[in-house]
């Protein structure tokens, strides 16, 4: 299923080329959003409180084996990306291959990129790459009780269980 806030990196470095021009203030976030739950929803909300365009990059099926277990993600790639284009909250969506979102933000160049509170500050990769174009990381105080591994492993639990 199309959806027009999916976009390829190319075609939204142009659409945010445009936005800035008219002052309009980038927030990204990105991550794996293999389950959305509603973590994630709060989350995202939040972020999006932080600017006028929130942008959610998610990593590709190739960089969640990277980074992940090899049985994730769950969802693939396309699937994930539309139900975050789905929310109301979300503006625009890009998947990236690379293992983490850097290239991402070189080329969105965002005024704030969102975390969440149970990363270290110092320990953001991408924190330098953010700075160097004049924007700043965010941390969204976590959502407590709220993980897609807590998920995986409840239902495992369950049907372990029976």
């Amino acid at each position: 299923m199309e959806n027009k806030k999916i976009k390829n990196i190319n075609d939204l470095k142009k659409i945010v080329e445009k936005l800035k021009q008219e002052n309009k203030k980038i927030v990204t976030t990105n991550g794996v959003f293999d389950i959305l739950h509603i973590g994630h929803i709060r989350y995202l909300k939040e972020a999006k409180k932080l600017g006028d365009i929130l942008i959610v990059g998610i990593n590709s099926d190739f960089s969640v084996k990277n980074i992940k277990e090899p049985q994730r993600p769950l969802n693939n790639q396309d699937d994930r990306a539309e139900a975050m284009a789905s929310l109301e909250v979300v503006d625009f969506v890009v998947i990236f291959n690379e293992p983490n979102p850097i290239t991402f933000l070189q080329v969105m160049k965002p005024s704030i990129h969102v975390k969440g509170g149970d990363y270290k500050i110092d320990k953001i990769i991408e924190k330098d790459t953010v700075e160097k174009n004049n924007g700043k990381i965010i941390l969204i105080p976590e959502i407590k009780g709220y993980s897609t591994t807590k998920f995986i492993n409840n239902i495992l639990d369950i049907y372990r269980n029976q």
